[in-house]
């Protein structure tokens, strides 16, 4: 009693000393953590040794962009599961090899049914210590067909992933066309708005030392610090516009915040395509070709295959088996020897399940058929938004354009009478922040052109990148690759304005 008691409580304190407890991260592993990250987020990337273009900018999202990264390695890892379960229809081959001893031998006698009286001596007809391995092949055939319908299934996953790259991919190279322009605008203009800053704040400082000493009219003083204080502000509000545009751009190519690097400044003449293109057939296009749509027809044919499933759940099981035995045990009059047998099973009650199981199938291609209605409107409104604000933005550019223009003749005639005595330093300064205004307006105007002529391609689910890349080329390969189809399409496809 008292032994039992003692064992009982050793086996309760073993217990308890396996109890898990919450554990959290050290703070030097917490900082381990986060060195490794910051050493690993940009590393083994091409470093920057050139002014960076538009499709050098769109070739780095590619291939270092991390958002896209993940939707690679998703589409990898499900390419592996595909493979893997394609071992899940091969026959079960399972090999064994056991060891069995005892101290003393395992005996019995035998027992007379009639008299009652023992008929046979102890004897024993097994060793003390027995080696026993055996080597056996099964295949069922039900397990075989469910497992190939996982497998179809499983390659369904692979295309659902590979539509989801295809989103993120043309998701980046659209957020990079808009953020490389904004940065070739802060690029051209941070320098001067800086200069014309500084101009600002000098004589604002001189206005207010020479309204303190009584040297002018103080409403005329008031009223001029009022309008420099004006432009003042507008150029703060223009500098806060363009200053996070580089780093925009930098964290869509994955380089680490503060990084230095400058940008290939084009012609700021560059007009966009001119391009036609009916828009029921861009409807069509993205219906055809829109990754969330072909991501839910994916869905739906997972789903159908469901019934299958169920179908073959409720059949009964036949499995056959052969095997290769081999025993150490001396008493036996065959050491070895092959089995062989085939097995069928039923549960009856899968049967009943079927029905069920046969209403939920139905319930969800129900909701993934009206999900598929609901992204389809979603779809053909997208093409035409983005249709309506490119032709909208298009407009803008060209107002943007003609209002630089006049601004640029009166800044000439405003700089020729201020040379010449008849304008006074404040009119000079309040023209060249309109100067200013009117460059960043029209810049911002033409970065938001470029955007909904990118927008247009991607509401009607056309990739911005070839389908043979795979974002594992150098930069230089995917940059030519991405201007030759850009320039391709600039050239081929005319949409109606």
């Amino acid at each position: 009693m008292y032994k039992k008691l003692a064992a009982t409580s050793s086996v309760i304190a073993l217990l308890g000393g396996c109890a898990v407890t919450p554990k959290p991260f050290s703070a030097s592993e917490l900082s381990v953590t986060a060195q490794r990250n910051i050493e690993q987020v940009d590393a083994e990337q091409e470093p920057v040794a050139a002014p960076i273009g538009l499709y050098d900018a769109m070739a780095r999202a590619l291939k270092y962009n991390l958002d896209y990264k993940v939707e690679m390695m998703e589409e990898a890892l499900r390419v592996r599961e595909l493979d893997l379960s394609r071992y899940d229809m091969l026959p079960q081959l399972v090999a064994n090899a056991g060891y069995a001893g005892r101290d003393n031998f395992s005996g019995a006698s035998s027992l007379s049914l009639i008299t009652r009286r023992q008929s046979l001596e102890p004897s024993t007809s097994q060793e003390r210590d027995i080696f026993s391995a055996n080597l056996g092949l099964s295949w069922d055939v039900l397990d075989f067909g469910l497992s190939y319908v996982r497998a179809q299934q499983k390659a369904d996953e692979v295309l659902i992933s590979q539509e989801r790259r295809r989103k993120v991919a043309n998701r980046v190279i659209e957020d990079v066309r808009s953020s490389y322009w904004r940065a070739v605008s802060a690029e051209r203009l941070l320098n001067k708005l800086k200069q014309l800053e500084t101009a600002v704040t000098g004589t604002l400082e001189n206005s207010e030392r020479l309204a303190e000493r009584r040297l002018s009219a103080p409403l005329t003083a008031l009223t001029y610090q009022r309008e420099l204080i004006r432009i003042q502000a507008e150029i703060r509000k223009l500098q806060r516009e363009l200053v996070v545009a580089k780093a925009q751009l930098a964290a869509l190519m994955n380089l680490r915040p503060g990084t230095e690097f400058s940008l290939v400044l084009p012609d700021r003449t560059q007009e966009l395509p001119a391009v036609k293109y009916a828009g029921e057939d861009m409807m069509m296009t993205a219906l055809k070709n829109r990754a969330e749509l072909r991501e839910v027809s994916y869905r739906q044919r997972i789903n159908r295959k469901e019934l299958d499933t169920a179908l073959l759940s409720a059949l009964p099981s036949l499995r056959g088996i052969i095997g290769v035995n081999v025993d150490s045990n001396d008493f036996l009059f065959n050491s070895n020897w092959i089995n062989y047998g085939a097995q069928a099973s039923w549960n009856v009650l899968s049967l009943f399940q079927l029905g069920p199981k046969k209403k939920a199938v139905r319930a969800q291609d129900e909701l993934l058929r009206q999900r598929e209605l609901a992204l389809t409107m979603a779809v053909l409104t997208q093409v035409h938004v983005a249709r309506a604000r490119f032709r909208h933005l298009n407009t803008e550019l060209d107002t943007a354009g003609h209002q630089k223009r006049v601004q640029d003749k009166i800044m000439y005639q405003i700089r020729s009478g201020h040379r010449a005595g008849a304008m006074s330093q404040q009119t000079l300064l309040r023209e060249e922040m309109n100067t200013l205004v009117a460059e960043v307006k029209y810049d911002i105007a033409y970065a938001e052109a470029q955007n909904a002529y990118a927008n247009l391609f991607a509401s009607m689910g056309l990739d911005d990148f070839n389908p043979e890349l795979t974002g594992r080329e150098d930069v230089s390969t995917l940059s030519s690759s991405l201007e030759s189809l850009w320039q391709g399409r600039e050239t081929a496809m005319k949409l109606d304005k």
